[in-house]
């Protein structure tokens, strides 16, 4: 969990305790979904007894395959995700909003690819907002690297406004 006190000219420092706190959580994603909710709910103890009024947890914490086709296999919707409930039931277990990366199936059935989502949930547990990426990481140097994320994630449509947080 990262602390920060506010900048103010002359480098001087000001602490205001009304401040809320955010922590932001880290993990290393496998394939398995239960071993990375586990994870997140480490974080999760973590942030509540740091005194976080939110957690914001990266890209792809439900899982990373080891293959393309591995990724697509294990997209699930979000409500009906494990990985999802479980930190459903930790913010509202905790009252701590969760913002978290995760892949769902495409919303086109004829699409071979999934989505690349950023969900909020409430402290009530509750999933209230989704984010689907837009810009996609393709890469591809002559006589070097290839890594086309948009092989396997098809492109959201659309520029959310911002979601209100603590």
């Amino acid at each position: 969990m990262v602390k920060s006190t506010p900048w103010v000219p002359g480098g001087k420092s000001t602490q205001n305790n009304n401040m809320a706190r955010a922590a932001i959580g880290q993990i290393t994603s496998t394939a398995s979904m239960a071993h990375n909710l586990q994870q997140c709910r480490t974080v999760v103890q973590k942030a509540v007894a740091g005194g976080a009024k939110a957690l914001f947890l990266p890209e792809a914490s439900d899982y990373i395959g080891s293959s393309p086709d591995e990724t697509k296999s294990l997209a699930t919707p979000a409500l009906q995700s494990p990985f999802v409930q479980g930190l459903m039931e930790s913010a509202k277990q905790h009252s701590l909003p969760i913002s978290v990366g995760i892949h769902e199936p495409s919303d086109n059935p004829t699409s071979s690819r999934i989505k690349n989502s950023l969900i909020w949930i409430s402290a009530q547990g509750e999933l209230v907002h989704r984010y689907q990426k837009l810009h996609l990481f393709d890469l591809e140097i002559d006589n070097g690297p290839k890594m086309r994320e948009s092989d396997v994630i098809e492109p959201g449509n659309a520029i959310e406004a911002p979601h209100p947080s603590p």
